[in-house]
């Protein structure tokens, strides 16, 4: 009987010490510690600035050169050497492919013979002829013989006049044995190899020329889109045009739009424009695909806001106004242009103005919130 009394004396005290633990832990969180203040949510902030952004037309394109040449022999005979590796950068009038010019050369030394005797011929015949009209004046000769003789002379005309032709075609060919680049460009893999005969009718090149710099990017924009680029246009304005990458995360090269294709393609409401770019890190590949932006309007001292920041539902686009206090509240917004991770905002913000980017989802009208500023150290 006394150990159960004490037992029970025991478990009485102890209940009743824990439930006064127990009252007051609960009162302590009723009055939120010892300010009795709800706790703050932390949020990351971002702040509302005035900037410029620009209205970008982006469409898909593909790098095509300015000029492409398939490089041909003009003249039958054995490719002997050739003054290129493939790959290299070429300037217009570099040597590039020299054809056996011996045949050619040896027509040319008989032109020259051909024309040196015809010419001979016409020297005497134009003696022949003052000759004669001295004669016929003094009436030693017919009139017919210095008939003749006028005539003998224009044939030799006529001959001379073949025989340089003749001799200036053979010198001709002789040039087209020594093939020079006819553009500035890269040489691509050679197709015939020194040592082959080349035919003037044969249907494949030799090798493929093409210039890189400049270069142009040909790419499609929607028919909607054409009247306000018209209008920059015909006003004299330069457009700029960039070259990013298909993921659209790296910029490639920078340039302007140079060419509006004359018709619309009916299947597909578009219209081909061509860009052109200097190209001078060689960043722009031919058949490459890319993705061309047009800068169409530049917008200038506007409210700028980072996109993160907006809120979207059904009806309404709003954000979480930080107001003085480091409270927030729900405020309405209207966004003109996007660009990147920028906005533009043209109604419901000023610049300066704090807003609440991560850490919405646990926010509402009237919230306490630990701002803190994207960005700051």
């Amino acid at each position: 009987m006394a150990i159960l009394a004490v037992v029970a004396g025991g478990v009485f005290f102890w209940l009743h010490g824990n439930g006064k633990s127990t009252s007051a832990g609960n009162a302590a969180t009723a009055k939120g510690g010892k300010s009795g203040a709800p706790a703050a949510t932390p949020v990351v902030a971002t702040q509302a600035q005035t900037g410029n952004i620009g209205v970008y037309v982006t469409g898909l394109g593909a790098v095509t050169p300015i000029y492409t040449v398939t490089v041909k022999s003009r003249v039958d005979g054995q490719l002997m050497s050739v003054h290129f590796k493939e790959g290299d950068l070429v300037n217009q009038g570099d040597p590039l492919i020299e054809i056996d010019p011996r045949p050619y050369e040896a027509v040319v030394v008989q032109a020259t013979g051909q024309l040196v005797r015809d010419e001979a011929l016409l020297a005497n015949a134009r003696v022949d002829l003052t000759r004669y009209i001295t004669l016929v004046a003094q009436e030693a000769v017919p009139e017919q013989q210095l008939a003749t003789q006028r005539a003998l002379v224009t044939q030799y005309e006529g001959t001379v006049t073949n025989d340089q032709g003749l001799l200036d075609a053979a010198k001709l060919n002789v040039d087209y044995c020594h093939i020079t680049s006819p553009i500035t460009g890269i040489v691509g893999l050679r197709l015939v190899d020194p040592g082959n005969i080349v035919h003037a009718t044969d249907s494949n090149g030799m090798i493929v020329i093409t210039q890189i710099q400049p270069i142009s990017v040909i790419f499609t924009i929607s028919e909607d889109q054409l009247p306000a680029i018209l209008q920059k246009t015909r006003a004299g304005q330069k457009l700029p045009v960039e070259a990013w990458d298909r993921d659209l995360k790296t910029k490639l090269a920078s340039g302007t739009l140079s060419t509006i294709d004359n018709l619309i393609d009916q299947t597909t409401g578009t219209l081909k424009l061509r860009a052109t770019f200097d190209n001078g890190n060689r960043s722009l590949f031919p058949n490459q695909f890319v993705n061309a932006r047009l800068l169409q309007q530049e917008k200038t001292s506007v409210t700028l806001l980072a996109s993160a920041a907006i809120q979207r539902n059904t009806n309404d686009t709003y954000v979480y106004l930080i107001k003085p206090d480091n409270t927030v509240t729900i405020r309405n917004i209207k966004v003109g242009t996007s660009e990147g991770d920028q906005s533009e905002i043209t109604s419901g913000l000023s610049s300066g103005d704090k807003v609440v980017m991560t850490g919405v989802d646990k926010l509402q009208e009237g919230s306490k919130v630990a701002p803190t500023i994207n960005g700051a150290k």
